[in-house]
């Protein structure tokens, strides 16, 4: 049994601006969370990234853009693409990870972007697209791999 939970949740509305917390998101089959302008990118709909990576790089959560922080799956980044995650209500689909650019580091106010970019590899997180819906996402919600691929 996994202790992994939802610490942070965030929807990104509007491009170049920080995503807003909130407390519980819900979710669409096929893309994203309800309210984000990643919703209906399929490919990259969702970004769950494990805390550790925000506390290795004096990050708080949002600052890597991803809808989903969780902590207790330090390995989220590197699941095999097909694999399932359950988060809350969400069952999620890896489609991989999340190669981080040097906008990220512009975003974060970097001086060398490339060694930003550099300490994320490996790091920035998994891309999935949710694939049911029991119920909204919630933080403090359990976090369960479900079938690897």
């Amino acid at each position: 049994m996994s202790n992994a939970r939802v610490d942070s949740l965030h929807l990104h509305e509007q491009h170049g601006e920080r995503p807003r917390q909130v407390t519980e998101a819900a979710g669409t089959v096929g893309g994203g969370l309800i309210g984000d302008s990643h919703g209906n990118r399929p490919a990259r709909a969702v970004l769950v990234v494990d805390r550790t990576t925000h506390d290795a790089l004096g990050l708080t959560p949002g600052d890597l853009r991803e809808q989903i922080t969780v902590t207790g799956l330090s390995g989220v980044t590197t699941l095999a693409p097909g694999t399932e995650v359950r988060i809350g209500g969400l069952t999620l689909r890896v489609n991989g990870e999340c190669e981080p650019c040097t906008h990220i580091g512009e975003m974060n106010g970097r001086a060398d972007v490339e060694a930003f970019r550099t300490s994320l590899e490996h790091r920035r997180g998994a891309l999935c697209t949710v694939v049911a819906v029991d119920g909204p996402v919630r933080v403090g919600d359990p976090v369960e791999v479900l079938v690897a691929a």
